[in-house]
Formats: structure tokens, sequence, C-alpha cells
């Protein structure tokens, strides 16, 4: 049957152009599945039917995954002909294992722009193809598709199976290790250098007394720093996640669901509770500030002394019989510290309100940032290509010293244990700069968004200061203010990032310059994505 349809191809083909179609996966390519031998059998192929070779396209990609960009600059390739080209391929599956491109390949085949060939399967598909070939063609993306099933199968049970036995089937939080056993096979550890440092960073921050930057100002000082990627310094948003992950405590949390690791915790359920309380209450306080709602409970210090400032409400009855009540603020008198001094609430709101203004941006100027932020959207694009392409280069120079180590296990320079060890860190450190190229892939729009957030919430912080109530005033003092004391009656302060730099911007010019600022500044663009999670508990719908 194959010799007869071959025969028929033979007649009816057009094609005297082709270009050469070679794939593998990266699993396929780490088990020596070579690009080369597939494009020596497809070339001689080529020779024997007479065709001319435009260009071989090599594909390291996988078939089921992903915009297969590699396939379509092939396919935007191939269209660009207007004579017949012939796709040659060794197998159906190295060109699709799914019924993805059926349609698309099928009516370039019917308005006769390409051919299909595949040599190790003996037979071509070009408009002219009766029914059997055609069905040929379908059987073997059939078998190629229920091969890839069926590997998704296996590895569905396999990490079913993971799961149950209470193994970690993700890289491990910080404070773990990633290692391998003396069977070759994935495990987790202790790390002895983090593990102490993160239960330290929960015990701090469960004394409710730190804001997250003042937490990452903390490990800083600490010398903590992530195991990863360029292994800087925690951000907030990575302080959150490690806050809240459940993994310290003896669960790890699976598609929504939590199961017990085996591992060994490295806090308690208690603790991990109390942290849980803090971040949902902001700033929790002692139980005798329960229930009385005051704008800066808990916010305010004193400058002479340093504790926090309190406030009480007191009431006066008139003659006529009408009841008024003021709150004021207690603190040291600085010229005097061994006495008190009573402050009126309204006078230090004022204050704030005076600093919201500040941040204010006119409408007139408003409008002309926000475009301007959308309108430079392409240069935000090309500044995340270049963040992908140095990420890139340090997944290459990881690779080259896994090529490295391998020759060195094969010179006997180290033994397996070594090799294993060594490579399982260099792996870990692959695998996380893989994750930051997706999500700096994934987020092109994240930190232009979070722009626009924040600035639209400054022009209008100051009027929803003055409408709201009295939590939502302590949430947005809280988002906006670092620091806040009182020394006498004058309110001192220090704005958070991106804060402290709208409030020097006093016209339109100096709005867009800061805008470019922004953009290139890697540590306020982590910081203004950071910050956006904390905008939602300002005024929840």
């Amino acid at each position: 049957m194959s010799r007869r349809i071959v025969d028929l191809g033979q007649r009816i083909t057009t094609a005297t152009k082709a270009v050469i179609l070679t794939r593998v996966s990266s699993k396929e390519q780490e088990e020596g599945y070579s690009i080369e031998a597939q494009k020596h059998r497809l070339q001689l192929y080529c020779e024997r039917r007479g065709l001319n070779v435009l260009k071989v396209f090599e594909l390291v990609e996988s078939s089921t995954q992903g915009d297969r960009k590699q396939f379509m600059a092939m396919i935007k390739f191939v269209k660009s002909h207007r004579e017949p080209i012939a796709i040659v391929a060794d197998k159906v599956d190295r060109v699709q294992r799914s019924f993805k491109e059926y349609p698309m390949l099928d009516a370039l085949i019917q308005d006769g722009k390409i051919e299909l060939h595949f040599n190790s399967e003996n037979y071509i598909i070009h408009k002219n193809s009766v029914s059997q070939e055609r069905l040929m063609w379908s059987m073997g993306v059939i078998m190629a598709q229920s091969y890839v099933d069926s590997l998704r199968d296996n590895v569905k049970r396999s990490i079913d199976h993971k799961i149950r036995q209470g193994e970690c089937i993700s890289l491990a939080p910080l404070g773990y290790l990633n290692v391998k056993d003396s069977r070759g096979r994935g495990d987790v550890i202790v790390d002895p250098d983090r593990a102490l440092l993160v239960r330290r960073l929960f015990e701090t921050y469960a004394a409710g007394a730190s804001t997250l930057s003042e937490i990452r100002n903390q490990t800083i000082s600490w010398g903590l720093k992530t195991r990863f990627g360029n292994k800087g310094y925690l951000t907030k948003s990575q302080l959150h996640q490690l806050i809240t992950n459940p993994f310290y405590y003896g669960r790890m949390m699976v598609k929504g669901q939590l199961h017990d690791h085996r591992y060994p915790p490295l806090i308690s359920k208690t603790l991990f509770d109390q942290c849980q309380a803090v971040l949902q209450g902001w700033h929790k306080k002692p139980f005798q500030w329960a229930g009385k709602e005051y704008v800066f409970r808990g916010l305010l210090t004193c400058a002479t002394t340093g504790r926090m400032v309190t406030a009480d409400t007191k009431k006066k009855t008139y003659v006529s019989g009408e009841t008024a009540q003021w709150t004021y603020l207690r603190c040291s008198n600085p010229t005097d510290p061994a006495k008190l001094l009573w402050v009126r609430e309204e006078e230090i709101l004022a204050q704030v309100e005076q600093v919201l203004k500040r941040i204010q941006i006119p409408a007139d100027t408003l409008v002309k940032v926000l475009a301007y932020i959308r309108e430079t959207d392409q240069a935000e694009r090309a500044f995340l290509r270049r963040q992908v392409g140095e990420l890139q280069r340090e997944h290459a120079m990881l690779q080259n010293r896994l090529d490295v180590l391998m020759d060195l296990l094969l010179d006997g320079t180290i033994d397996r244990h070594d090799f294993e060890t060594k490579k399982s860190s260099l792996r870990s450190q692959q695998m996380d700069v893989e994750n930051h190229i997706a999500a700096n892939r994934e987020g092109d729009d994240s930190f232009k968004n979070s722009l626009i957030s924040l600035v639209s919430l400054s022009s209008q912080a100051h009027e929803l200061f003055i409408l709201s109530s009295v939590e939502q005033k302590r949430k947005l003092i809280n988002f906006v203010f670092a620091n806040l004391s009182l020394n006498g009656r004058t309110l001192c302060f220090s704005l958070r990032k991106p804060f402290d730099q709208f409030i020097n911007c006093t016209n339109e010019q100096e709005w867009l310059s800061l805008v470019d600022t922004l953009r290139t500044d890697q540590d306020t663009r982590l910081l203004i994505v950071d910050t956006l999670y904390s905008q939602q508990f300002l005024y929840p719908t």
C-alpha cells in the first residue's frame, strides 16, 4: 500500500522547492534525539526527490504547548512564496502532535501552497491526495496525540502519588533546599543558612509592630536573600507570599487545596495564624484599643520619646444640655518630655490632608500623564524584552556550567554524588530563571496598569480621605505614609515609594519625566507592581 501511495505522489506532486523541518522538545534533546540526524536523513530524501532546499528550520519547542512561534515562522516563510513548497519532515509527530494545526495546514494544502512529505512514514500529502492518504495523515496525528495524552496521564499519576506521599512537586520555598537523595530522586531539606532567618521573619511580623516595608528593611539588614536568579533581597511581594505560605507549618498548597507534606516545619501553626491576623488587621494593636476607632491608632509615634501616641475622647456638656466631644492625641512635650501634651486630632488630620493635596495631580495634567503612560507602552515592552534577554543569557551561562560539569564527570574529575548535588543546584537555578522569563513575558502590562492605578489614586487621595470612614482613613494613611511621628503639634512624616517622588512634581513636564524615570529604575518598577496588591484593601467593593 505504501509503495502505491508514494508512486501516486510522484506522479501528481508539483513542488520543486522544499523546506526541511526538524524538531525536538527540550526533553527529547536531553535524551539525545538529534536534530542533526533528522537533518541528514531529510537532506538525502530531498536529493532523491530532486527537491531544492530553500531553508532548514530547526525547532526546539514543544508541539503541544505555547504559541509555537518557530513553527509559525516557518509557515510564514512558506506562504511568502508563490510556487508550492514541500515541507519535509521525518514523521508526522515532528510537525504536529494534535489537531490544533490541522485546519491551517489543510487549507494551505488545498490552496496548493504546501505539500507535506513524511520521510520515515513514506507518504506525501498534497491537494490531490486520495482518501487513503489523508486517512494515514489523520491516523498519524491521532497516534501522536495519543502518545502525548499517555505521557500527560503518566505525569498526572506520578504527581498525584507524590502528593499522597507528602512530597513537594515544585521548587521548595525560601528556607528549604531542593536536593537529590542517594538514589538520584528529588528531595527537600531545611536550608541551614536561611531557615532561622525565615523563622525570625515570621516572629517579627507576628508581633504586629512592623509593616512589610519595615520587614523588608530588616531582612536586608539580616542579609536574607533569595536562592535564585540574581540572588537579590526579598521584595514586598515575595515577603507577602512567604508570610502566607502554609508550607512553613507543614502543609502545601496544590491547585487550591492543602495537603500535608513530610518535611520538617519551620514554624508552628499558631505562629502562622498570628501572622495572618496581623496581615488582615493591618497592625493589630493591644487589647485595650479594641473597639475604639481612632484614625491614628497604632500609626503615630511620639518624636520625643519614640513611644506610640495614644488617643482619647473628651466630652463636654454645656448648660443648654448639648454635648460635644473631641478626640485628643497624647504625646510628650518636646520642650519638657516629663510633661504630657494633648493635641486635637483634627489639627493633625488637617496636616495629613495638606500632604495628600501635595501629591494630587491637577485634572488636566492627569489626563496627559495617563495618555503618556499608555502611549509609551512600546518603550515599556522594549524594556521587558531587554530584561528577558538578560535572563536568557543567564540561562545560557547556567547551561554552559552544566555542560562543563558533565565533562568533569566523564573525565573522572568528580564523582557521581558531587555531580548530582551540583547539577541539582544548577538546574534549580535554571528553573527559577525560566520562571522569571515566563513572568516577564506574561506581565507586559503589569507595570503600566500598576502605575496608572497609583497615579489615579494619587489624584483622588485628598477627596477620598475627606469622604472616608475612620477605618478607610487608616488604610489610606498606611498606604501612602511610611512613617508618622508627632513632634509637639507638628506632624513629621516620610512617604512610601513612589509617592515620595509624586510629591516633588509641580508641573506636567516633571510628571512626564518622572514616568520615564520610574520605567527605567528596576527596583522602583518592582516596588510599584508589588504595591498594587495593597490597593484592593483600601476601598473594597
